[in-house]
């Protein structure tokens, strides 16, 4: 059974950093695509940062320069590293794999206050 544990959401205040976590177990998925996506208070969920098996990222314009995605395949284990936050960035941030099926973790918050 495939399952994604996210860690590392929280309150933090605005300028500061989080480093999120997500780890996948029940198969191999060092060659998967692997991703971040968030959802805030009555929006649409969206794209954050995305990170292939070789290692090329992706970003969203409003997480370029400040954020960074990384990934540790003998661990099937993608993180995020959030700097510079900002209040507008306070969303349930969810991890994405995509391999033989397309899997979803089950949300971490992230609030960012002033």
């Amino acid at each position: 059974q495939v399952q994604l544990v996210e860690a590392g959401g929280g309150t933090v205040q605005s300028g500061g950093s989080l480093r999120l976590s997500c780890a996948a177990s029940g198969n191999d998925f060092s060659r998967s695509f692997m991703a971040w996506y968030r959802q805030a208070p009555g929006k649409e969920r969206e794209f954050v940062a995305g990170i292939t098996h070789g290692g090329i990222t992706t970003y969203s314009t409003s997480a370029r320069g400040r954020f960074t995605t990384s990934r540790d395949n003998a661990k099937n284990t993608v993180y995020l590293q959030m700097n510079s936050l900002k209040l507008e960035d306070t969303a349930v941030y969810y991890c994405y794999v995509r391999s033989w099926a397309v899997y979803w973790g089950q949300g971490t918050q992230v609030t960012v206050s002033s």
